[in-house]
């Protein structure tokens, strides 16, 4: 079995199928990019495997288990993390708040322990502490570390947001449209940012992006949506020849 598979995926919405028996497998390790116009489901996909919707039929397996009837809050302790296409970060809080929200999932003392900070609390903030200063040096964020969200410019907004999900320690890391609204600079090192995830931190990448170019230089294999069905997988030399791909997505 692959590390996360996607079987027979079907979502309706109000008689119209934003998804229509959508498979496909993930390997470990890979860089696997989903492209597709507006409304190809993309990002119906995303909110399926992150539980947020209920598909009609079909099932999700990931590192060997069926989590098909997993619930939303489940996902990140299964080892699955998410950005979204429209930032969801807490505006008057520091980077470092925020990032520190990522460890939340790993927080196991009562009320009664954290009112007295016993020493095993503050063991364990320590550990949260360590590891999300791991994450602000390898993202360059030191320089932003206490500063208020709201007054970041979008495209270190971005990178928090993909820094809150590293934080919860992945094994999958679903990106949401990630270059979207990033200058050509800043889309430069999100791709090698997106590589040292893969190479340096073991951890499998499923991406959904709209810049070819980007998705060119980063994936390691492309699936390709229109009207909720697969048109083409391979890899992204295949995807950009493909003359089915050439018209519903480049529009030729």
């Amino acid at each position: 079995m692959s590390y996360f598979e996607i079987k027979d995926i079907t979502v309706t919405f109000g008689g119209v199928k934003a998804l229509n028996n959508v498979s496909f497998s993930v390997n470990k390790g890979e860089i696997f990019t989903i492209i597709g116009p507006n409304g190809a489901g993309k990002s119906t996909l995303f909110n399926v495997i992150s539980r947020i919707y209920e598909p009609g039929n079909g099932e999700i397996h990931f590192n060997n288990q069926n989590i098909s009837k997993s619930k939303p809050h489940q996902i990140a302790r299964l080892g699955i993390a998410r950005t979204f296409q429209n930032l969801e970060l807490f505006e008057n809080a520091t980077v470092l708040q925020n990032l520190l929200l990522g460890r939340h999932i790993y927080k196991k003392s009562n009320l009664l322990n954290e009112l007295f900070f016993t020493p095993k609390v503050k063991k364990t903030e320590l550990e949260h502490r360590l590891k999300v200063e791991e994450v602000i040096d390898f993202l360059n964020l030191q320089h932003y570390r206490d500063i208020i969200i709201s007054g970041l410019p979008y495209g270190v907004r971005k990178n928090v947001e993909l820094a809150r999900a590293l934080c919860t320690n992945p094994k999958l890391l679903l990106l949401d449209e990630p270059s979207s609204g990033l200058t050509n600079e800043e889309t430069i090192d999100l791709g090698f940012w997106i590589k040292d995830i893969q190479s340096l931190l073991n951890i499998t990448v499923v991406m959904i992006e709209h810049d070819m170019s980007f998705v060119n230089k980063v994936s390691d294999r492309v699936l390709a949506l229109n009207y909720g069905e697969i048109i083409a997988t391979g890899l992204p030399e295949e995807i950009k020849n493909n003359d089915k791909v050439k018209v519903a997505y480049m529009g030729e």
